[in-house]
């Protein structure tokens, strides 16, 4: 039996023929090294405290124990990857997303018109509907992306994100250097600023404010994605690591693996199910899901597409082995 995801997650798509392709493709780190550096941040790594031991959090998800962890030096994005360059990668291999090729992916049903009686609905998860035809150059019915260019792509697996980051000489992030990237520099810190979530009643980062899954008051300014600068960089100078969209990790996702596997360039467990997504959504609200902290995290099947699912890559540096 598929285990029920937690209140967080996004519904899965299992398709066993894709997930023993995916568990081929990542049972080893693999450098990349050719891959522009342009819109990249060089990160310097070494030693930090990865993980959290706050009682807000979930155990069942793997957070803490806190523990030291030793990276080597790599490159990040300043941001997540973009519609604008999606369709570039798109524009030049002519791949289409699995999304695509499954005909469907999942839509909120708040950005549905008539709230999406027709559109299939999820068991236990009544704020997603399965639609036919989204996907990530059609993010809603009847909607394209024009004018969101500069928003984060979404509708995107993580088998896509994969390919993207293939062609782009890069790869996806290890959940560590995800999280490295994320802190800024600031040391057990709750979000990528502080421990305050709206430091003098700024807001910083697009979720969810108001009822969930009812009423978005949308006081951040945004009821869905938003521009990938719309909120202030970090201390690294990366954008939006909190809320926006949930980004891909390479590593599968396991609540106990880090217990015992090293931790020197942590890549996970070998195989899994699910792959580690990190940096909450728009639809994150502390009420069910205040999985935008910096150290929560959360998964999904590999070839899973939704409207709040993005990525960005890293690349290795080349002085480094």
């Amino acid at each position: 039996m598929t285990p029920q995801p937690n209140p967080c997650c996004v519904p899965s798509k299992e398709r066993a023929q894709l997930l023993a392709i995916s568990q081929a493709a990542s049972a080893t780190r693999r450098r990349a090294i050719r891959g522009s550096t342009e819109d990249m941040v060089r990160l310097d790594g070494g030693r930090f405290l990865m993980g959290s031991d706050a009682a807000i959090g979930y155990p069942a998800d793997g957070e803490g124990p806190v523990r030291t962890v030793t990276l080597d030096p790599y490159h990040f994005d300043r941001y997540p990857v973009t519609n604008r360059q999606f369709a570039e990668f798109v524009n030049a291999t002519g791949y289409r997303t699995e999304a695509e090729r499954f005909g469907w992916s999942f839509v909120f049903v708040g950005h549905l018109k008539d709230g999406g009686p027709a559109a299939e609905a999820i068991p236990n998860l009544d704020w997603w509907r399965r639609v036919d035809g989204a996907d990530w150059c059609h993010p809603e019915p009847g909607a394209g992306i024009e004018g969101m260019e500069l928003h984060p792509v979404t509708h995107v697996s993580w088998n896509d994100a994969s390919a993207y980051a293939d062609w782009a000489g890069k790869r996806l992030p290890t959940e560590a250097e995800w999280e490295y990237a994320a802190r800024g520099g600031l040391e057990q810190k709750l979000y990528p600023w502080g421990d305050e979530l709206t430091p003098a009643g700024r807001h910083l980062c697009n979720i969810w404010q108001g009822e969930f899954p009812t009423h978005d008051t949308a006081e951040d300014g945004y009821a869905g994605t938003c521009p990938v600068d719309a909120f202030p960089p970090n201390g690294y100078g990366l954008y939006s690591v909190a809320g926006n969209v949930w980004e891909w990790c390479l590593d599968w996702f396991s609540p106990h693996f880090h217990r015992v596997g090293t931790r020197v360039n942590p890549l996970g467990p070998p195989s899994g199910t699910a792959k580690v997504m990190k940096g909450g959504s728009y639809l994150c609200h502390a009420s069910y899901c205040n999985r935008y902290r910096v150290a929560a995290r959360t998964s999904n099947t590999p070839d899973s597409s939704t409207t709040n699912i993005g990525f960005r890559c890293v690349r290795d540096d080349a002085a480094s082995k």
